[in-house]
């Protein structure tokens, strides 16, 4: 079968697994703050920004929880977004509103947040889809002016960027996943930037139980009595470790060439999908746009796209579609009213293997039996 995502990992990661091993010590320590410094670096933000966590379903729970979100509170978020999203909104008692989208590029533009807005919007949660940046500059913008925080799920957009400025750092705070099915891995983990310094130290708190030292060996430094706690905050654990730390340095000098490698299959698919009748390929980026290439989709009519996904996976290439519509789940409650682009999106959209692992001849591959299959249905319609 030809996966939709696979990682890479090899020698140097092994590598960086034993030097932890041979180390004695797994736990949170000097790679995961030497992680956090170098993702810091890759961002253009100082590294007290940063923190390394286990997951970033974690990061968006700390986020809600840092903004203060709670009943009486609006919150504005694509419905074509990860589920983890919802979640941490309907936590908190915040009732999540759900915006539309494009339907060609999966992001909600400006005006899809502003319609959304209520007199009792607190933070809109953005979505990078497919790690295209969308219009977050603007949405920024809009926030900043309305007094509204934002927060970037950047989990898919770990190399984008807008004019040179990282997506997951134009709003309060950003969140990037590095699972396993991700760009950059670690198994598990991902990373919470935050901008407001007292807010990141509060972060950096909660991550660890509210406690304000962390480490035996820096409190011996300053006290005699290292082992008692100052806890500031009620918080829990959800810190990274040296162990995934060690194998995220290794995949972030690794990154460009994933990033090249995933731009480089986009731009093959784009040559051989673009003559295929009724089929429709991802948008141009604007200018001043970069992305992480995470996702590669076509889109077709919403009568054959379940068929054609069925073909495909019995032809050996497994597609999908991310992310089924938010607003449609019920434990979310409520009704989002009319939204024609998340419809026409969720409807007609497949996500075609993307991974940098992804040899020429499996591009190919997916390319050829896409094809066949479109034009079988296709056919068949027409009878």
């Amino acid at each position: 079968m030809i996966n939709v995502f696979q990682p890479s990992l090899g020698a140097e990661e092994l590598e960086a697994v034993q030097e932890v091993f041979e180390s004695n010590w797994l736990g949170h320590g000097p790679r995961t703050r030497d992680f956090e410094a170098r993702f810091a670096e890759h961002l253009g933000v100082e590294p007290e920004h940063t923190i390394f966590i286990n997951a970033a379903t974690a990061g968006l729970f700390l986020a809600t929880e840092l903004l203060g979100l709670g009943p009486a509170d609006d919150v504005v978020l694509p419905s074509v977004s990860f589920v983890a999203a919802g979640n941490a909104v309907a936590a908190t008692g915040a009732r999540p509103v759900f915006c539309d989208v494009d339907p060609r590029t999966l992001n909600p533009t400006v005006e899809h947040v502003e319609r959304a807005l209520t007199p009792r919007t607190k933070a809109v949660l953005l979505l990078h889809y497919g790690g295209l940046p969308g219009e977050v500059a603007a949405i920024a913008d809009l926030c900043r002016a309305r007094g509204v925080r934002l927060v970037e799920d950047a989990a898919c957009a770990v190399a984008s960027a807008v004019d040179g400025k990282a997506c997951g750092t134009f709003g309060d705070v950003g969140v990037w996943s590095f699972d396993s099915m991700k760009v950059l891995v670690t198994g598990d983990g991902g990373m919470l930037y935050v901008r407001d310094a007292e807010l990141a130290r509060r972060a950096r708190r909660l991550a660890y139980h509210g406690i304000e030292q962390v480490s035996g060996f820096a409190a011996a430094k300053v006290t005699d009595r290292w082992w008692e706690l100052n806890v500031k905050d009620f918080g829990r654990r959800v810190i990274g470790n040296d162990l995934t730390a060690a194998i995220g340095a290794v995949q972030l000098r690794r990154l460009p060439s994933f990033v090249e490698r995933r731009r480089e299959i986009s731009r093959r698919y784009d040559e051989l999908l673009a003559d295929i009748e009724g089929v429709r390929l991802p948008p141009a980026l604007p200018a001043g746009h970069v992305g992480t290439h995470y996702f590669y989709w076509v889109q077709m009519d919403p009568a054959i796209r379940d068929r054609v996904a069925a073909d495909l996976r019995d032809r050996g290439v497994y597609t999908t579609f991310r992310y089924p519509p938010l607003h449609k789940v019920p434990a979310y409650g409520g009704d989002a009213g009319e939204l024609p682009g998340t419809e026409a999106a969720s409807e007609s959209t497949l996500l075609l293997p993307l991974h940098q692992g992804l040899p020429d001849a499996d591009v190919q591959t997916v390319a050829d039996e896409l094809r066949k299959a479109i034009e079988q249905r296709v056919g068949e319609a027409r009878g």
